[in-house]
């Protein structure tokens, strides 16, 4: 697929544009020349973050999901069009702090969805494509009860594929399914041509601190130990710019009212993808090997936890030839030294000091 010449000049429109996966996106639509418009939250500390070196390329509407008067003012920009593209990223994304701030989590997530899908609707816009990004977390555990429904690989590793029965563990995962039936409702009821992608476990550049892949670098670059909760769980860790890739392939070829699940299509316990990236890291000389201390207070709540995520993108492949492109180590050897050399970028932000 030659996504450039499909995306030159056409009206795109980001919400979350200034976060991990958001800027990436942008970048790449820039690159592209399309015609960017960003929705970003405006805050006294001032927002555009990871995409304030490329401002003066985009249009920017500054607002907030949750307050339905700004959003519908900035898609106002799509009046007149007929070919435009909403990429809806934006979100309260962390499953841990979903628990400390749960009213925020379901407004921005479930509340903000519907502000975007209704203003669309009010103001009769014509757009081509409506993507939501949903997350993997939204599968939760196996059910006991749904377990005929499930697909297995022979090693008895459960594959989530658009066919897999969902159970949320955590609120933030719960707000997310909650804005994918909403992203559906709004196709069979107005025919808004709206899709759902579900990635799997992002990683890479301009991740906060916060996530596995991210608290594991920049601990390990400013000390001697690297201290994390539950290293059981196994996910499918897929590096943000094959990410970004599953979105322009689902918002160029993908089927309105289709969900896609993607990822890198193979799975890592945390213990291993911590290993990893301690090894990769020594390797590379950014530092020398630290040791791994479990505490307490970084699991989860209770049986919150999801134990495994393995995607099985087929569907994906079969109807736009998406793949993933960036192996782990490619993919961790990248993260390590944007961390390394972006220090200012994220200091202020990790939970471990």
């Amino acid at each position: 697929m030659n996504i450039d010449s499909r995306l030159a000049d056409r009206p795109v429109f980001v919400t979350g544009a200034d976060g991990f996966v958001g800027s990436h996106l942008t970048e790449r639509l820039l690159e592209a020349g399309a015609d960017v418009h960003v929705f970003v939250r405006a805050t006294s500390s001032g927002e555009l973050k990871n995409i304030r070196h490329r401002a003066g390329d985009l249009t920017v509407h500054r607002g907030d999901l949750r307050d339905q008067h700004s959003v519908r003012q900035a898609l106002s920009a799509l009046e007149g069009t007929d070919d435009a593209i909403v990429f809806h990223l934006a979100a309260q994304a962390h499953v841990g702090e979903s628990w400390d701030r749960p009213y925020e989590t379901v407004d921005t997530n479930v509340v903000g969805t519907l502000n975007l899908l209704q203003s669309i609707v009010d103001l009769d816009l014509d757009i081509a494509k409506f993507d939501t990004a949903g997350t993997s977390e939204e599968y939760g555990n196996v059910n006991a009860e749904m377990v005929d429904n499930h697909e297995f690989e022979e090693d008895g590793r459960v594959i989530l594929s658009e066919r897999s029965p969902v159970n949320p563990t955590s609120v933030y995962a719960t707000s997310k399914l909650a804005a994918d039936f909403l992203t559906m409702n709004y196709h069979d009821a107005y025919d808004v041509p709206t899709v759902t992608t579900r990635m799997f476990n992002n990683y890479g550049p301009r991740q906060n601190p916060r996530y596995i892949t991210g608290t594991i670098i920049t601990q390990a670059l400013e000390r001697d130990i690297v201290e994390l909760g539950n290293l059981q769980p196994k996910r499918d860790m897929c590096f943000v710019e094959d990410g970004v890739r599953g979105h322009l392939h689902v918002a160029l070829e993908g089927t309105p009212g289709e969900q896609y699940v993607y990822g890198y299509g193979e799975n890592i316990s945390m213990r291993d993808w911590t290993n990893l990236i301690l090894d990769v890291g020594a390797e590379e000389g950014y530092w020398e090997r630290p040791e791994i201390v479990q505490a307490d207070d970084r699991y989860r709540p209770g049986d919150s936890d999801v134990e495994e995520l393995l995607v099985g993108y087929e569907k994906l492949n079969r109807e736009t030839g998406w793949e993933p492109q960036v192996d782990w180590r490619e993919g961790v050897r990248r993260s390590i030294d944007w961390y390394a050399n972006n220090k200012d970028a994220w200091y202020g932000r990790v939970d471990w000091r």
